[in-house]
């Protein structure tokens, strides 16, 4: 039986990196006797029309080439059917990449992960029909975010560290309405994150401890810090070793409401949509080649 996959890249994803790791993989990918179909589209609405209608098509897995982004979309199409996922990292955060140990610096060996299909069985969270994988953003670091969407210039990372020096001028806490499986709490706080799994942003673990198949979402609360305080905890973010600092709290719930005024959530590093927000656990929803 031919065995069919269906290569969706993100040209514009790693300045470019996507389309150079795509023309490693894809000869590499039909050397190993797969039909692979390469579709890219003009943008995140026709991508996400074309993986559709791959997964409709029954194609055995939707690999896709980019970011988190891309992986986010692709999970759209795959979410809770029997088409399998395959991950070829090629942008900034990779954070759905590194959850399964796909090498992010060598196309080759991310591909012969997806040529030797071994795969493991992944929760997702969800909110309404759509899903994430990584972590719900909802707090400083999503004001971060608009900021940094908004804006023109510079290009790249830099671009978001000036919008986080911008935040931090004027940093206040949030209020927050939080529903944990039922029980309603009112707080103020920096920030509140969601994970399905233990990190985002390129190895930021702020939900860590996080289980990726334990049907379970991490709800963490980072209650008001002032800026030196929250700069001084930043890089322990890279470690999971802010989970120590007292203003941290960690619940582990099935489902979860955020709400605050004015704040759009941000998940697998994409705009997700203004809160409130519903969010619950999907158990078993991916299947991730891995």
């Amino acid at each position: 039986m031919t065995r069919e996959i269906a290569l969706l890249t993100n040209p514009t994803a790693g300045k470019g990196r996507a389309v150079r790791v795509r023309d490693i993989a894809l000869p590499r990918l039909r050397a190993a006797g797969f039909v692979v179909r390469s579709i890219a589209g003009r943008d995140a609405d026709e991508a996400l029309d074309l993986a559709r209608q791959c997964v409709a098509d029954g194609v055995e897995t939707l690999v896709v080439c980019g970011g988190d982004g891309i992986a986010h979309l692709g999970i759209q199409a795959v979410a809770g059917t029997p088409t399998r996922l395959g991950v070829l990292p090629a942008g900034t955060g990779n954070d759905v990449a590194r959850y399964v140990d796909i090498p992010l610096r060598d196309p080759e060996a991310a591909t012969d992960r997806i040529i030797a299909g071994r795969t493991r069985v992944l929760d997702l969270a969800r909110s309404g029909s759509t899903y994430f994988a990584t972590v719900l953003a909802a707090g400083f670091d999503a004001i971060v975010n608009e900021r940094a969407n908004a804006m023109t210039w510079p290009r790249g990372q830099m671009r978001y560290n000036l919008a986080t020096l911008a935040e931090l001028r004027v940093l206040k806490p949030l209020a927050y309405t939080l529903e944990l499986d039922g029980v309603e709490r009112q707080l103020e706080a920096n920030l509140v994150a969601v994970g399905n799994g233990p990190s985002f942003g390129g190895g930021l673990r702020i939900t860590e401890g996080a289980l990726l198949d334990d049907g379970m979402l991490d709800v963490v609360i980072i209650k008001p810090l002032s800026r030196i305080e929250l700069l001084k905890t930043y890089p322990k973010l890279f470690k999971g070793t802010h989970t120590s600092h007292p203003q941290y709290e960690h619940h582990r719930v099935r489902q979860v409401t955020v709400a605050s005024p004015g704040i759009v959530a941000y998940a697998d590093g994409e705009r997700f949509g203004p809160l409130p927000l519903t969010v619950e656990s999907v158990p078993g929803a991916l299947t991730v080649l891995a």
